[in-house]
């Protein structure tokens, strides 16, 4: 994850777009990114959505890449470790919801 911060920051610094990355706006560009990839799976039955094909894969692969990096900026101007947080919920979430 460190490998990906560090490149995500240098991408966004070598463009001089680190003064439009403020949390709001990072959050509306996840919802954003994040509509596109459902985008992807519309109209798509519960079996056409486990079997896309591959060339509709590719396209859902850049959609999932621009939630992470989204995520990933996002997290780093809140000072938050993304994984952690993860790591955190999952315990929450084996709290919240016994086996």
């Amino acid at each position: 994850m460190e490998e990906l911060l560090q490149k995500v920051k240098l991408f966004r610094e070598e463009r001089g777009w680190d003064k439009f990355h403020s949390p709001k706006n990072l959050a509306m560009a996840l919802i954003v990114e994040s509509a596109e990839l459902a985008e992807h799976f519309q109209w798509l039955t519960e079996e056409e959505s486990r079997n896309i094909p591959e060339d509709e894969l590719l396209k859902v692969k850049d959609e999932i890449a621009d939630v992470l990096i989204y995520l990933v900026n996002l997290a780093d101007k809140l000072g938050l470790d993304p994984v952690q947080a993860a790591h955190d919920k999952i315990v929450k979430n084996i709290e919240k919801y016994p086996v």
